[in-house]
This record gives structure tokens, C-alpha cells and sequence, in this order.
């Protein structure tokens, strides 16, 4: 455990570490706002993405009722994670699979590696997860002299490119044809099978050539990682979802299998797996189902890998189960839906969010299972403008927006008070107070008008720069309330003594 109570995890650790966590989100997004191809990229994909889900949701005659079911089954899950998760290890074990459970990155990293060294291999083929990338695996299996290599076409692109991923579901949705193709020519042949030397940026050539290298590492590969999608408690089944049949090679071909699955991802049963599989393809692909959906549970003789493992991760989770307001990010099911209308993100990208996990749900989700100790981490929950869109889109109505707003409370509450803030209280306190101050005041606005803008309009003051150089100062008026009050007296001869609203005047 570290100093803060947080389990050492790496989110954003080796292909993660997009920036350093000294480096807050502002800074980092207007790196990437000054990249005019960034944005365009962006721009494009999402828009083609969104376009797509909303065309598939809509055609759907009952999905705000499939929103609310996996909302709640989510919670219900959640309520009783305990119990669900003790189900799943005996029926996998049933199956011939061998748990292993990790309470962090470290641990997780540890078993895993010492798995692979068991077999002898040099070498793993990866089926896409994002928590073997919360980890940090990759570099940990490099560091043991085991090379992994994803065979996901978009982890790929990111791999080979000595990049990291910037969306959920195209980790490579930075990048265009013409550089995927560059990468390819560059990087390919480095990794094993070379790409064509006349290899053009037509998306068939490119899937072609990825196809070509990919092949030979399945055919060779004695062991593979994967994740999960979900876990079905009641029959120890896994489940990942993809689009390219990668998953199914991983999956079948190799001797050994290790999944890595957060201990989120369960289900109680195949009823409920039912309304996930309805949700993740339209929200994520915007597809009525993914063209890929394996299932796998324990060890079949003569048939698949004959070494099942299973590693259950925890990482920072039970934190974040503990927390009752925020425990419902945990429902994520990963699909990226909110990263797809976020405007924030389209201009932006992932790696401004310096994690694995970006977009609003990794602004609250990673704070969470990383801890709030670094000026990154305590600028996430700030990159959002809290528009709503994103919990509107959320295949399991998870309140994102309000979650934002409960971890910067959290992070308020925790910030020292400085004694410049104290100050200003006390002179305010001091000033209201006392009503020959306050008119001394009042005196003092009319003289910083004039010096500080004609117009009676300030641009931007000295002090609180961040503050006045993104909003409009109210018009300072030409004087006071008190001001024109006096004068009023002295020309309709009213008491200047008796108030705004003196008798007979009304209000």
C-alpha cells in the first residue's frame, strides 16, 4: 500500500505513461490543441462513430429500458461483489482453470510473468485489454526478457509506432491512413513480417499486411493474454467481444491462456449477460453485435489452450466500491460512448488525460483507482465543461458529470487554505462590516474604473488572471448606489437619511 492508503497500480505506466503526472490536464490538452491533424483526425472519427451508434440506438424500441437494466444489474452486482466474485472462482475452478488473485499492479505483473517463465516462452500474443494496460504488463513481461505483442490492428498501429492508446476502442484513433501506413513501412519489419515495400494507404492493404504479420505470431505463439468483456459467475464463462478475429485466435490456438480481469467485470448470470451484449455493440462499434463473441470457461480436453489461468485484479476497486456516491463507475463496461461525444475529448484526445482509461470516464475513474496525489490526477476531474452529454450517451446510466463534481469537492476539501484566501475574508468581513468603510469603497470603485478601463469593462485584472482572462467583468457603474442616492436627495429634495424606500415611495 502506498503512503495515501492507494494500492500501487500503474495506470498510465510503459505505452500509458503519456506525460508526466507533474504535468496537469491544461497543459497537456493545449499541446494537443495546437496539432491541427490531431484535431481533424479526432474530429472525423468520432463524428463517423457517433453518427453510427445513434442511427442503431435509435432503431431500438426498448433502450432506455436496457439502460436501466444494466444499470442495475450493475448495482446489484456491486452490492454484493463479494459473494458473486466467490461463485465465479468456484466455477472455474470446477472447470480446470486455475485463480490467482492480485491486489495490485505489482502483484498482478509478478504472477503473471512468473506463469509465462513457467512455459518457457519468450514470447505472448495479446487479445486487447485495457487492464493488462493499467498494469503496465507489457513493460513488465519486457523486463523479464518477454516480448508481447498485441494483436489488435489498433494496438498494433500503437505498438509498432512506440505510441499509446487515445480512445478505449481505437486506441489508434490519432492516427490516419497515410501515417498507419508509414508505421507499418517504418516499424514492421523490426517486430517480424515485413510489410510490402509498395504497401499504399488503402485501408484492405493495411489490413492485409497486419493480417500477414499477425498470422505468423499466432501460429507460433505457445502463450497467450487476454482479458474479459464480463465473467458470468454462474458457470465460470469469459467473455470478450471484438471486431477482427484476433480474440478468437488468442483464444483457441495457444497452449496456454492467462486472462487478466477486473474484479468489476462479473455478472451473476447469462439473463444478465443478455443485456450487455444488446448495449456494448451499439454504444461502442455502433454495431447490433460485435462480428466476434468468444466464450470460454476452464480447460476442454483436446480442444483449446490445456493451461487455463484466471488473475482476478482488484488495483484501487474495493476503493472505489467503498465510496457509495462514486461507486457507480464501476458499472463502466468500457464501451467509449462518452468519449465519443465529449467535446473535450474530440479536441484533445486521449493522451492530454495521461491514462490508459481517458475521456470523462477516465477523469473519474482513474483519480479513483490512482489516487488524488499528483497535480495530473487533481486536474482530471476539471476536464470536463460538464455539458451532460456523456451521461446521456452511458449504456448504463452512470452519472458521470455528478461524479465529477463530487471528486472536485473532494479535492477542495483537501487543498490547504492559504493564508492570501484568509486575508480576503477578513478584509471583506472587515469592510462589510462597517458602513463608513464600505462607502470608502465604494469611492475606491469609482477611481479603479477610470484606471482600469474607459469602457467600464475589464478585459483581464493583475490578480486572479485565470479567473477575469475567461470571463467578462461586470460594467463598473459611473457611481455608487450611495452616490446617486445623495443626489437624488439634493434635487427632489428628499431625506437623504430616510432610505431607499421611504415612506409613500413604495418599493
Amino acid at each position: 500500500m502506498t503512503a495515501s492508503g492507494r494500492h500501487p497500480g500503474t495506470i498510465g505506466a510503459g505505452e500509458g505513461a503519456l506525460h508526466h503526472p507533474d504535468v496537469d490536464f491544461p497543459h497537456a490538452a493545449a499541446t494537443a490543441l495546437a496539432d491541427s491533424q490531431l484535431r481533424a483526425n479526432l474530429g472525423h472519427a468520432t463524428a463517423t462513430i457517433r453518427d453510427k451508434r445513434a442511427a442503431v440506438v435509435a432503431e431500438h424500441p426498448h433502450w432506455h429500458g436496457l439502460r436501466a437494466a444494466g444499470a442495475g444489474i450493475k448495482d446489484d452486482v456491486l452490492a454484493r461483489l463479494d459473494v458473486h466474485l466467490e461463485e465465479l472462482e468456484r466455477q472455474l475452478q470446477a472447470g480446470g482453470a486455475t485463480v490467482h488473485w492480485a491486489a495490485d499492479a505489482t502483484e498482478a505483473n509478478t504472477i503473471i510473468t512468473e506463469l509465462v517463465r513457467a512455459t518457457g516462452a519468450t514470447e505472448v500474443v495479446k487479445v486487447k485489454s485495457m487492464t493488462t494496460q493499467e498494469v503496465g504488463l507489457n513493460e513488465a513481461l519486457a523486463a523479464a526478457g518477454i516480448a508481447a505483442w498485441e494483436t489488435d490492428l489498433a494496438e498494433l498501429i500503437v505498438q509498432l509506432g512506440d505510441d499509446a492508446p487515445s480512445h478505449i476502442l481505437v486506441p489508434a484513433i490519432h492516427r490516419n491512413r497515410a501515417e498507419v501506413r508509414q508505421v507499418f513501412l517504418d516499424h514492421m519489419a523490426s517486430a517480424g513480417i515485413a510489410a510490402p515495400a509498395d504497401l499504399s494507404d488503402d485501408p484492405a492493404e493495411l489490413a492485409a499486411a497486419a493480417r500477414t504479420h499477425l498470422r505468423d505470431k499466432f501460429l507460433s505463439a505457445k502463450v497467450a493474454v487476454s482479458g474479459a468483456n464480463f465473467a458470468v459467475a454462474e458457470t465460470g464463462t469469459l467473455a470478450v467481444v471484438e471486431s477482427e478475429g484476433n480474440g478468437r485466435m488468442c483464444l483457441t490456438l495457444p497452449d496456454t491462456l492467462i486472462s487478466l480481469v477486473g474484479i468489476e467485470k462479473v455478472v451473476p448470470t447469462w439473463r444478465d449477460l443478455e443485456v450487455f451484449l444488446q448495449t456494448l455493440p451499439r454504444s461502442s462499434t455502433g454495431e447490433r453485435m460485435n462480428p466476434y463473441t468468444s466464450f470460454w470457461n476452464g480447460v476442454h480436453p483436446g480442444d483449446g489452450p490445456q493451461d487455463v489461468h484466471v488473475v482476478l485484479l482488484d488495483n484501487g476497486r474495493t476503493d472505489v466500491l467503498a465510496d457509495t456516491v462514486a461507486r457507480q463507475t464501476l458499472r463502466c463496461i468500457r464501451c467509449s460512448a462518452c468519449l465519443n461525444v465529449c467535446p473535450v475529448y474530440e479536441r484533445t484526445g486521449g493522451h492530454a488525460y495521461g491514462s490508459v482509461y481517458p475521456g470523462p470516464i477516465g477523469a473519474v475513474l482513474t483519480p479513483q483507482l490512482r489516487g488524488i496525489d499528483t497535480p495530473l490526477d487533481k486536474s482530471l476531474p476539471f476536464a470536463s465543461s460538464l455539458c451532460g452529454a456523456c451521461e446521456e450517451a452511458c449504456p448504463v446510466a452512470i452519472e458521470i458529470p455528478d461524479l465529477l463534481v463530487h471528486l472536485r469537492t473532494k479535492i477542495a476539501d483537501e487543498a490547504p487554505r492559504y493564508d492570501l484566501q484568509k486575508a480576503a475574508f477578513k478584509a471583506m468581513k472587515a469592510v462589510l462590516g462597517d458602513p463608513d468603510r464600505l462607502a470608502r469603497a465604494e469611492r475606491g470603485t469609482a477611481v479603479a474604473r477610470r484606471v482600469l478601463s474607459r469602457s467600464g469593462r475589464v478585459a483581464g485584472l493583475p490578480v486572479l488572471p485565470s479567473w477575469t482572462t475567461t470571463r467578462d467583468v461586470p460594467d463598473l457603474p459611473e457611481r455608487s448606489f450611495r452616490a446617486w442616492w445623495a443626489a437624488r436627495a439634493d434635487v427632489d429634495g428628499v431625506d437623504g437619511d430616510a432610505g431607499p424606500c421611504a415612506p409613500g415611495e413604495g418599493s
